[in-house]
């Protein structure tokens, strides 16, 4: 497959650090939120070196899986990117399904579980907001497990990813000030299934890459082959392969298992929620009260 282009790493990772910035920000929203209101400002500098721990852990594993799979080749490099891509899928996709419902009562949590650490200690405060960035930012680490396996070492997606990140961290800094006003409702369903959709290419990636070690059968039988009309080095083929790694010519267990992994996972986020009101991510956003909102 050939590398993609630039501007097709930087898009697809820098609207992956986007949407998974803001979801962190406004973990960090909410924690800062409950402390100023609290009048615990002091405990705010925990918060923040939590935060600069987990961001820094989330960098060096996707630093670690991004250039430590560019240092081996052959089989060995197949082996290691079919189980990580694998890996990444089953728990990214957990991740974005835990959010689905856990998203109701995320803010109420948080709250309650920085209560707790404010009696406990520094420590304790610390622990919290190194947990709750970094349960986010694994997954966006993982997400970007396809970006290190096709881009052969390339730093741009950190870029992108840092860029996103960014932009992220300014419409969170906006919507905690009131001077940013979006639909957060539909920008995390919208960008939940995009998230999806780019699992299912990091599966039939890892699928392709068990399949060629010879873990599992199949890699002679092909679904279909367009490569006679596609053009892997265009624009559209930069930018499918790069962000949803397709490929023109994949083996019918790819195409089965992306089908059938969209299938049930899309049913799965999309099912409507039992409860009222409170059925997305953008829920416990709307909730938080800022200083400015008081």
């Amino acid at each position: 497959m050939n590398s993609p282009s630039v501007v097709t790493q930087l898009f697809g990772s820098g609207l992956i650090g986007v949407r998974e910035g803001l979801e962190t920000g406004i973990v960090v929203m909410i924690l800062v939120a409950f402390l100023v209101k609290s009048d615990r400002r002091d405990a705010l500098r925990w918060v923040w070196t939590g935060v600069a721990a987990a961001v820094a852990m989330v960098f060096a594993v996707f630093a670690g899986i991004h250039y430590g799979t560019s240092t081996i080749s052959g089989l060995a490099a197949e082996a290691v990117a079919g189980v990580a891509s694998l890996v990444a899928v089953v728990i990214v996709t957990l991740m974005v399904l835990w959010m689905r419902g856990a998203a109701a009562h995320i803010s109420g949590d948080l709250k309650a579980g920085m209560g707790r650490a404010l009696e406990l200690g520094a420590p304790a405060v610390l622990a919290l907001a190194f947990l709750a960035v970094g349960r986010e930012g694994i997954e966006t680490a993982l997400l970007m497990v396809g970006y290190a396996e096709n881009t052969s070492g390339s730093s741009w997606p950190l870029v992108g990813l840092l860029i996103g990140v960014l932009i992220a961290v300014g419409i969170t800094i906006g919507l905690y000030f009131g001077t940013v006003k979006i639909n957060l409702q539909k920008f995390f369903t919208y960008t939940g299934a995009f998230l999806i959709v780019v699992a299912a290419g990091i599966l039939a990636y890892g699928i392709h890459a068990v399949q060629t070690v010879g873990w599992l059968p199949g890699l002679s039988d092909r679904a279909f082959d367009i490569s006679s009309v596609y053009d892997q080095s265009s624009w559209y083929g930069t930018l499918l392969g790069g962000i949803f790694n397709f490929t023109p010519e994949p083996t019918v267990l790819q195409v089965v298992a992306w089908v059938a992994y969209l299938a049930v996972v899309m049913t799965l986020f999309f099912r409507p929620r039992r409860s009222t009101g409170q059925s997305t991510a953008a829920a416990p956003a709307a909730r938080v009260e800022t200083p400015a909102a008081q």
